[in-house]
């Protein structure tokens, strides 16, 4: 079965996300897609993360029982920093049944050759890229970026552009703006529940 893993710090889940995984699945051969909720990517920040067990509740909120999507805990299980390659690894030996497919937006391809064995991961693994713009530099960046997506990337999807992220929704929170729709109606209900992201 063809799985895509959808990488993220997810800190919050929103809608952006939720809007492009129902594209993909809808849109591609996948038959899954898989929310990998990082518990440190090695190129941010770890201390502005939400505890990992919260990110990973949020995301299970927003899927609720849409069996399309699944929130996967698996990185948090492996050594940290984690790296895409040592998770691909771990996966392809514990499900050896499902063909993993990565998923990444297109700010991401620029930086993919800072990656761990970065090569290894375009050898062995198909990658579908979604736009999605830098927010600093807009559409004209996000388009360079698509430009430079390597020959051995399958395929590149002409998905709506969501421009949510979800630094905006963390300030926003800060500043006692309402963000609700911003959210699935579970995420925001757990956000404000737990009182996250006001500090």
């Amino acid at each position: 079965m063809k799985t895509g893993l959808f990488f993220g710090s997810f800190n919050p889940v929103h809608i952006g996300h939720m809007a492009i995984a129902n594209y993909i699945v809808e849109h591609t051969d996948l038959k899954q897609i898989w929310f990998v909720v990082s518990p440190h990517n090695p190129l941010k920040e770890k201390k502005t993360l939400l505890a990992d067990v919260h990110r990973l509740r949020l995301v299970k909120e927003a899927i609720g029982e849409d069996r399309r999507f699944k929130a996967s805990s698996v990185e948090f299980k492996l050594p940290q920093p984690s790296y895409t390659i040592d998770t691909l690894t771990h996966l392809k030996e514990k499900h050896p049944e499902k063909e993993f497919v990565l998923i990444l937006g297109s700010d991401n391809v620029q930086t993919l050759n800072k990656w761990k064995n970065y090569r290894e991961i375009l050898k062995q693994y198909e990658i579908i890229v979604y736009p999605r713009t830098n927010r600093d530099n807009g559409s004209e960046q996000d388009s360079k970026a698509m430009n430079a997506v390597p020959e051995q990337i399958g395929t590149i999807l002409e998905a709506p552009l969501m421009e949510i992220s979800s630094s905006f929704i963390r300030e926003a929170i800060r500043a006692k703006k309402d963000v609700r729709h911003f959210v699935p109606a579970a995420v925001w209900t757990y956000i404000q529940e737990m009182n996250f992201y006001k500090k």
